[in-house]
């Protein structure tokens, strides 16, 4: 299969971590979502344009909107332009997460537990109804196990040459 690095490792961390069937949203440079199962087989996913991609597009194609800061707003329905943005911004990446892993787990029948990690993973997860936990050194964590395992294996392979 062709999958990015990122995503394996996100993986393998989060079935070490958990034993049982997740789906990790890692929120990089594109949002990723990906589904491992209950025997830690990794079942593959869905990539979205990550948060910060598509505010940068939507300045560059609407230049009379000003940049404003991504912050969780006060309100869904903004009062001016700046508030407007950031509510369009924020709720909409809340239900972008929310339906997309809704839907994977519905089309796999499974209750599976969601992990968020990644830069905006903070901001956006607690106002997500189906994040149960942010993970921001998931990465690093998976990094580290694959790491050992192969450090592991490196001096045997040694021995029999």
């Amino acid at each position: 299969k062709d999958v990015g690095a990122d995503r394996i490792v996100n993986a393998v961390a989060a079935y070490e971590k958990y034993h049982d069937s997740c789906i990790v949203v890692d929120f990089g440079t594109a949002t990723t979502f990906d589904f491992i199962s209950k025997k830690g087989e990794y079942l593959g996913g869905s990539i979205a344009p990550g948060l910060l991609i598509s505010v940068e597009a939507l300045f560059q194609r609407a230049s009379k909107l000003p940049r404003v800061e991504i912050v969780k707003p006060k309100e869904v329905v903004g009062k001016n332009t700046v508030h407007s943005i950031q509510s369009g911004i924020f709720y909409g990446y809340v239900g972008l997460v929310d339906g997309i892993v809704r839907r994977i787990q519905r089309e796999n029948r499974v209750r599976a537990k969601v992990i968020a990690t990644g830069g905006l993973a903070p901001l956006i997860a607690p106002e997500s109804s189906v994040i149960g936990e942010v993970d921001e050194f998931l990465t690093l964590e998976g990094l580290r196990l694959i790491h050992e395992r192969n450090s592991v294996q490196e001096p045997k392979k040694r021995a029999a040459n």
